[in-house]
């Protein structure tokens, strides 16, 4: 295999895993943790098999059209790619808001940096990895190697936490406790919105399409959901070992907390740098792929792509900078990008049966099913929650 395509199926990988691992996965990791307990590994474990379910139906089929998603709900119907190219932007936005304070916030806790300056800093950082002439190349190595960062760093802090592994495994098969918020939640954190297609855009943008690169192409998908899940449990971990030692956790900050409650100054000193590399690489997957549904719209918007990059970075920092980032309104993002992913899921379900769309390709069938029952139990679920649990949110 060329070191380039290498490169790309490997960044696509980390660039979705590291997408999802962002400011709001770290917030509502966290807050789901305290509430839930050793059963929030069951809603965990639901959002795993629902995450590989719909990538590994997403990344297929956009492998094998060779386009892009709205390109490819456009020919299912026309107009639906616009909507969903709409959708994606708004909420990739909205996330990214959080994204840069997150940026920020890490440098602050980790070295003394003025939030607002951290938050310029970083943003400026991102925009430098879209001036250089390989863009995705770049993109693809920051990714990586914060990627490791972020594992290397929390699992420390997991261990020095001492959870109950036991009784979480217990709980994770066996909840005494079912809260469709969280599940709904961290779907929509892990592949709702513009998460979705982070991975699988990168790999159409770098050329590699087509029914033979099916194989390598799913073996990227599933590392990448593997990183984020590795991600999630062992954060997950770490807040239950501080949860269940009786400790409270800092409503204003509670990922912060757990390292803290863990292990003591140095550990809140690992927070900011983790806080820093999961918000980071997401301001760059929220940009990148915001930004590559919005291409279709328009030729000038596919000749400009990494300018247009630079300004939705730019939209965020100022939008943040103007209003702030409270801790509901990242779990409320996570929770309706959630919304997002049935529809995003069903246009590619109705496009994998097409043959002008994707010619002789035959989407196996097993992964068909599971797909329309995740695209059917996330709408139900998401609309549970929309009626019982999101005005809450705003209160």
């Amino acid at each position: 295999m060329p070191d380039r395509r290498k490169s790309a199926l490997i960044g696509a990988a980390f660039l979705m895993a590291t997408s999802a691992v962002g400011p709001g996965f770290l917030t509502q990791t966290a807050v789901f943790t305290e509430r839930l307990g050793p059963s929030f590994g069951f809603a965990i474990l639901v959002s795993i098999v629902i995450d590989l379910v719909a990538q590994l139906n997403i990344w297929r089929v956009l492998t094998v059209t060779g386009k892009r998603a709205g390109d490819v709900a456009n020919a299912v119907t026309p107009g639906l790619g616009t909507v969903l190219a709409v959708l994606v932007a708004l909420g990739g936005l909205a996330f990214n808001i959080g994204n840069v304070a997150g940026a920020g916030l890490g440098l602050e806790v980790a070295f003394g940096v003025p939030l607002w300056l951290g938050a310029v800093l970083s943003a400026t950082l991102a925009v430098a990895l879209f001036l250089v002439k390989e863009a995705g190349r770049a993109m693809d190595r920051f990714a990586i190697a914060l990627g490791f960062v972020l594992v290397a760093l929390t699992w420390y802090v997991a261990f020095a936490s001492s959870p109950p592994i036991v009784e979480a495994a217990q709980r994770t098969f066996a909840p005494s406790t079912i809260d469709i918020l969280s599940i709904v939640t961290i779907v929509g954190g892990t592949v709702g919105g513009y998460i979705t297609f982070a991975g699988a855009h990168r790999l159409v943008d770098a050329g590699v399409h087509g029914i033979d690169a099916l194989p390598t192409v799913t073996r990227s998908a599933t590392t990448a959901i593997g990183i984020a899940s590795l991600m999630r449990a062992v954060l997950f971990l770490a807040a239950l070992g501080v949860v269940s030692r009786g400790l409270a956790l800092d409503a204003a900050n509670p990922p912060a907390s757990v390292f803290r409650h863990a292990t003591g100054e140095l550990g809140y000193r690992i927070f900011g740098i983790v806080m820093w590399s999961a918000a980071i690489t997401s301001v760059v997957g929220a940009a990148y792929t915001s930004v590559s549904f919005l291409r279709g719209l328009h030729p000038a918007l596919e000749q400009h792509w990494s300018r247009v990059v630079i300004v939705f970075i730019a939209v965020s920092t100022l939008s943040f900078l103007w209003i702030g980032r409270p801790v509901k309104t990242l779990v409320l993002v996570g929770a309706l990008n959630g919304f997002i992913l049935p529809l995003a899921l069903g246009a590619m379900l109705l496009a994998a049966h097409q043959t002008r769309i994707v010619g002789a390709y035959r989407h196996p069938k097993a992964l068909t099913a599971l797909g329309w029952l995740v695209t059917v139990v996330m709408a139900a679920a998401g609309g549970w929650v929309l009626w019982r649990d999101l005005p809450s949110l705003f209160r």
